[in-house]
């Protein structure tokens, strides 16, 4: 019986971090003149390795706490590393002057107010949590 039930958690973990993964959207101001990006231009506007979109606008980067599972799964399946790693990544592109981090703001909700606010803000969200104001520019690629 032990065995039935942690197989019928395994599988419904796995079923929970597939859709999970596929529902991850990145998304700008509706009013954005951009229509989508690459998964390239969405690293080099995360990574710091680009400031501005490209149309030549600048571009408001926008990350969650730390702490936040949502956080932890974009950079996980834009760059396959975790927020930890892409703390200290920061930590080095400060210390060297090139770059700055993402503004991190407390929450969704929080994060879904600024990019309808911003016509140049961009942001990860989970689809479900699209609203009127939002624009979607990337979708992760089912891993199938």
């Amino acid at each position: 019986m032990k065995r039935l039930v942690l197989a019928l958690l395994t599988i419904a973990w796995i079923a929970w971090a597939s859709s999970a993964r596929a529902e991850l959207v990145v998304v700008v101001n509706q009013d954005n003149p951009v229509s989508d990006l690459s998964s390239r231009q969405v690293i080099d506007l995360y990574m710091g390795r680009f400031n501005a979109y490209p149309d030549g606008s600048s571009v408001l980067t926008t990350d969650l706490p730390s702490d936040s599972p949502v956080r932890e799964a974009f950079y996980r399946q834009l760059v396959g590393k975790s927020v930890a790693q892409i703390n200290a990544y920061w930590a080095r592109l400060l210390f060297t002057g090139k770059s700055e981090p993402p503004q991190t703001i407390p929450s969704i909700n929080d994060v879904v107010d600024y990019v309808k606010n911003n016509k140049n803000a961009i942001a990860y969200i989970h689809e479900a949590e699209l609203t009127q104001g939002l624009k979607v520019v990337y979708r992760f690629e089912d891993p199938q």
